[in-house]
């Protein structure tokens, strides 16, 4: 028996070790969500399509035209969110880091992103009742994460963690919570949810949330501006991302191809100077 126990014990640690061994320490994986800005709203042009291979994304949605299968790894080449999306931060983001990290890190993004949608979208407990309210026009995307994007994202997240370890979470949001005052709040239940979900530290794991188009670049949301600013009030290890001097379109709403590159550098440099100081 004490041969029989001596065993299993055996057994359970070399699990154990075969399982902390399948994680590469270098390789640093960052969540992205949120609604238009962050799903792509700009046409990708031909410099867009240039990767160092190690930025990648860890494929969302099925895409056969794309040659991309849901779950698996690929070089970052956009579109990152889904088969018809476009530019986004996430994808200057990943390029800035991997353009000052040491070169034996790899990093690996994962966008869930739904243009025009509340951040109720991804309210754990009380998405369905979001679900069941949104516009006809809308619903294809969220189907397309099977009926619940903020599931759909922790999904990927775990399926990633066997590879590598989730270094930070990117939020591009609030234009369809315009003027709502409690947006820090349910945030906050978003991302507690999504450490808690994850097993994260939230010393460890900072939120980077960037602002909507600004006021100086015709920015019709700009005034949530002010309340993202807030954020950290709500989360401690929350930043914000300034969108200033970031070009956008003619709608006010949606940066240039130009403005996601200078917004997702934004993006980057401002996870280095976290990464930096070592929080």
């Amino acid at each position: 028996m004490t041969n029989m126990k001596a065993g299993k014990i055996l057994l359970i640690i070399l699990l154990i070790g075969s399982v902390g061994y399948s994680q590469d320490a270098n390789f640093h994986v960052y969540l992205s969500f949120g609604q238009s800005n962050m799903e792509g709203h700009a046409e990708f042009e031909a410099q867009d399509s240039l990767v160092n291979d190690r930025f990648q994304v860890l494929q969302s949605v099925d895409c056969p035209e794309l040659g991309r299968q849901a779950g698996q790894w690929y070089p970052a080449v956009p579109p990152l969110s889904r088969c018809d999306t476009g530019l986004t931060p996430t994808d200057y983001f990943g390029r800035t880091l991997v353009q000052n990290l040491p070169e034996n890190i790899k990093v690996g993004v994962i966008n869930v992103a739904v243009g025009g949608c509340k951040i109720e979208l991804f309210d754990k407990e009380d998405y369905n009742n979001y679900v069941d309210h949104a516009p006809d026009w809308m619903l294809p995307a969220i189907q397309k994460y099977d009926g619940n994007p903020y599931g759909h994202l922790v999904e990927l997240a775990r399926k990633a963690q066997e590879k590598g370890i989730i270094k930070g979470i990117l939020l591009h949001q609030g234009e369809s919570n315009t003027g709502d005052a409690a947006w820090p709040q349910k945030v906050k239940a978003v991302y507690d949810n999504l450490i808690k979900d994850l097993d994260l530290d939230p010393e460890k794991v900072p939120l980077l949330a960037g602002e909507m188009v600004s006021e100086e670049q015709g920015g019709k949301c700009a005034s949530m501006n002010s309340i993202v600013a807030t954020l950290p009030q709500e989360i401690p290890n929350a930043h914000i991302v300034s969108s200033k001097g970031c070009q956008a379109v003619k709608d006010g709403l949606h940066f240039s191809a130009a403005g996601y590159r200078k917004l997702g550098q934004r993006y980057g440099e401002k996870m280095l100077s976290i990464i930096q100081s070592g929080k």
